[in-house]
């Protein structure tokens, strides 16, 4: 895909990043400042100038907590300014690859197997219920999408670009020498960026050669875990001493729900033949040991 030339809309994100570091010259990288979802006209004069052939869309609200207070803002970057820049992608003729998330589901309580793409969404939060709108319309207003749900992010960024993921945040706890409370009842698939990155890139390749299909993608690592064995196996992996206790997210307090079970069968991906994506231990230890010997 070296001929195609791609714009990565939130640049500065852990994901935006990934895409720049693995497309290298082929990818114009695009800020908040540059290209803000909820001002239409700009973003719509950005990407006429640059004429991409693919427009990659990492940028979203995701103050899960604030969402639950502000009703307005999540609406008006994942739902309205998904919607305008699908709209924009269709007149220009750009392929658009807009990223969700596992909090489209979480409804089904009981469920405990991995969730395929044709399985039925269900939000128990306001930043989930506008993710899920912004899928509907990017794939109404857009022919040419790939809508892919994802999760548990962690990968390099460049200092000061944007705040620290779970990774990090549980080294910097560790570092302070208090005790450390989890989670131990939200089961995801961590998933590093860079690999969703090439993943991502492999199905943008089918569709164009025509070997694949525009829709709904999901798109993890492989396996599962509660957040606690996550940082578990971040401690274990680093030698880290820590008092690592498992607490329940009632506990917590926090305003927003969130999904007790999302973990994201990649079953549409998978019928392409395209290489699975490794399993998410693997990829954690890749980065663990890339950053110790950075």
């Amino acid at each position: 895909m070296s001929a195609l030339k791609f714009a990565v809309l939130g640049a500065n994100g852990q994901l935006g990043q990934a895409f720049l570091r693995t497309l290298g010259q082929d990818a114009t990288g695009l800020t908040r400042d540059q290209v803000d979802l909820t001002q239409s006209e700009r973003m719509r004069a950005v990407l006429e100038e640059l004429r991409s052939d693919v427009v990659v869309n990492c940028t979203a609200y995701n103050g899960v907590d604030a969402a639950e207070r502000d009703l307005v803002t999540p609406f008006a970057v994942n739902t309205w300014g998904v919607r305008d820049l699908a709209r924009i992608c269709q007149d220009l003729g750009c392929v658009l690859v807009h990223f969700s998330t596992n909090y489209v589901f979480g409804l089904d309580r009981v469920r405990r197997t991995p969730l395929s793409e044709t399985d039925l969404p269900g939000p128990v939060g306001v930043y989930g219920a506008s993710k899920l709108a912004g899928e509907y319309l990017a794939r109404v207003e857009c022919a040419r999408h790939y809508v892919i749900r994802t999760t548990g992010l962690f990968g390099v960024v460049r200092p000061g670009t944007t705040r620290a993921s779970f990774v990090e945040l549980m080294l910097r706890l560790a570092g302070q020498g208090k005790p450390i409370r989890v989670v131990n009842d939200q089961i995801c698939s961590p998933t590093r960026t860079d690999d969703l990155a090439m993943a991502t890139l492999a199905l943008v390749g089918t569709g164009l050669l025509g070997t694949g299909a525009y829709g709904l993608y999901h798109l993890t690592s492989a396996g599962e875990c509660t957040w606690h064995e996550f940082a578990r196996t971040i401690f274990d992996i680093v030698g880290a001493r820590v008092d690592l206790r498992a607490v329940a997210s009632d506990d917590f307090g926090s305003p927003a729900r969130r999904p007790e079970y999302s973990v994201m069968a990649n079953e549409a991906y998978g019928r392409l033949g395209l290489a699975p994506i490794r399993h998410w231990k693997d990829a954690l230890a890749h980065y663990l040991g890339e950053r110790a010997s950075a």
